[in-house]
């Protein structure tokens, strides 16, 4: 059966740029890149939206080329050491509605030959938010231990990111959910088959997968003053 979204054809042109990630084979291409990449991104955000407004009204799906749920392809080499100009992955990210960026709480999926996830909670909070997560662990933390221990969230993520060495500063260090106080990222990953981002009925597979992290990103909207 044919994909309506992404297609082998979509994963092949993902590879190619990851061997020539350079502008002047992506120009040269582009017309391959709006056919196979974004048109099908755009066209699964679109028909993500009922399920993602039967999970949470708050979280939005905006099939737009820029400025919505379809995280740009261009990345943004001024302060790091790589210098590739493009991504080699489709990122799509389902934002809360007073989101603004990609370190908002949101759902996410990750299209990349051979490292395909589904995504969820908050990827390198600010310094203000993060601080409010790791207090809504210490105030509440038989809430945040249901949460991140809730049977079907387990069965389908793993808690992933970048943790300190030791424990935050104006925390206790033999506090008992000090390696989830340690986390600079409170994200779960859940691993998905290329197959899958394959099939038609990849959609509804994504926002049944996103349901089984409720209790997770109850926990993350709550601790930041969020509706869920």
């Amino acid at each position: 059966m044919t994909s309506r979204f992404f297609t082998r054809q979509t994963l092949a042109f993902l590879s190619a740029l990851a061997d020539n990630n350079n502008r002047a084979w992506f120009e040269e291409r582009k017309p391959d890149y709006e056919s196979l990449v974004r048109s099908p991104a755009l066209d699964f955000i679109a028909a993500m939206a009922d399920g993602l407004e039967r999970i949470s009204p708050h979280f939005q799906a905006l099939p737009r080329k820029m400025g919505g749920s379809l995280m740009r392809v261009h990345r943004d080499i001024r302060f790091g050491h790589n210098k590739q100009p493009f991504k080699t992955n489709i990122g799509i990210q389902f934002r809360h509605e007073l989101g603004k960026d990609v370190h908002a709480p949101g759902y996410y999926l990750h299209v990349e030959p051979g490292n395909c996830f589904i995504g969820v909670g908050l990827w390198r909070p600010d310094a203000t938010a993060l601080g409010r997560i790791r207090d809504a662990i210490v105030d509440n933390p038989a809430e945040w231990s249901q949460a991140r221990a809730a049977k079907a969230f387990c069965q389908h993520f793993s808690l992933a990111g970048e943790s300190l060495s030791n424990a935050p500063r104006g925390y206790a260090k033999d506090h008992p959910l000090l390696e989830d106080l340690k986390r600079k990222d409170f994200i779960g990953i859940a691993a998905l088959a290329d197959a899958a981002v394959l099939s038609t009925k990849l959609p509804g597979q994504v926002a049944q997968t996103f349901a089984h992290a409720t209790p997770f990103m109850r926990f993350m909207c709550g601790a930041l003053g969020l509706q869920f």
